[in-house]
């Protein structure tokens, strides 16, 4: 949304305001305000011509009034549906995108990790960012785990008592309420661009949900996804602007740490006691034979012995 349609909708949001004198304010013709007025209704916002001049009388829902209020430096490319948001995201990356967010009400070909499938019927959160983050690459896992954090943090206001299961996936309980796939560009020394795809099951009911998923509708109740996602990106904004916040933020909202768990990685299987993450986004395994630094692989939460 550029800046003068932007002005518009802050000007509309004081209460009604005449084509006039919303011309003079921003100095602009007339003309351009009725086209951006034009622009704002077909995104979705319900705008009444009265006798006082503009009203806004209604903000959908969700769509790409998303970028509406938001607090954060994103750019919403919205669609209906998508065969996957990555797909679009890494197709952007390619042309040079920077902070675009890909947000779809319904993906019907996305993938998790190990290429898995990933349900995304619509009622839910199916996004994926789009960064050129001043990192070295081994540093670039701390950006899936604060995409974690910030998703973790926006359904806990919104009355979900979700955790996060190392490396990239939020639960409620052993329910699976989102994901993460990160997604990545560069050469040894510097990151081109990465992609950081989210899925949360926000408002979708049980029915529509694989038997081991669970949505925040089914935990707290439908709630508005454009302020979900606001509070998503916002959280995960602020966190990349200070990545040595990351690991502490993950760490208070893990449900791994102290847990016994099984990890399958390329050179086998690590079992033992959940202890810590580190750097770049370790996670750290008290086995029999002593601590294993595991960076990647599938974890499991076993029964305590």
């Amino acid at each position: 949304m550029n800046d003068t349609r932007r002005a518009v909708l802050d000007a509309l949001a004081d209460g009604p305001i005449s084509g006039p004198e919303l011309a003079n304010r921003l100095d602009v013709s007339r003309n351009a305000v009725w086209k951006h007025v034009e622009a704002l209704r077909e995104a979705g916002f319900e705008i009444e011509t009265a006798n006082t001049g503009y009203v806004l009388s209604e903000i959908p829902e969700f769509g790409p009034t998303v970028e509406y209020g938001l607090d954060a430096p994103f750019e919403v490319e919205y669609h209906e549906s998508i065969e996957s948001t990555n797909d679009r995201a890494r197709e952007l990356a390619a042309d040079g995108a920077e902070d675009v967010v890909v947000l779809a009400d319904e993906q019907v070909g996305g993938r998790g990790r190990l290429d898995r499938e990933w349900v995304g019927p619509s009622g839910g959160v199916w996004t994926s960012l789009v960064l050129r983050p001043n990192l070295p690459p081994a540093h670039a896992p701390l950006l899936t785990l604060a995409a974690a954090v910030a998703v973790t943090r926006a359904a806990r206001e919104a009355g979900v008592p979700a955790e996060i299961k190392w490396p990239n996936d939020v639960l409620v309980g052993k329910e699976k309420l989102a994901g993460v796939l990160t997604e990545m560009e560069g050469e040894a020394d510097r990151v081109s661009w990465v992609v950081v795809g989210i899925g949360v099951n926000v408002n979708v009911p049980g029915a529509s949900l694989p038997e081991d998923a669970t949505s925040v509708q089914e935990s707290a109740g439908s709630v508005n996804r454009r302020i979900f996602v606001q509070r998503l990106l916002e959280e995960f904004d602020a966190l990349r602007a200070d990545t040595d916040e990351v690991l502490p933020a993950w760490r208070e909202n893990a449900a791994t740490l102290g847990q016994r768990v099984r990890v399958e990685t390329r050179d086998g299987e690590v079992v033992g006691k959940a202890v810590d993450v580190v750097p770049p986004g370790a996670l750290v395994v008290e086995t029999d034979d002593g601590e294993v630094r595991v960076h990647a692989g599938d974890c499991e939460h076993l029964r305590p012995v």
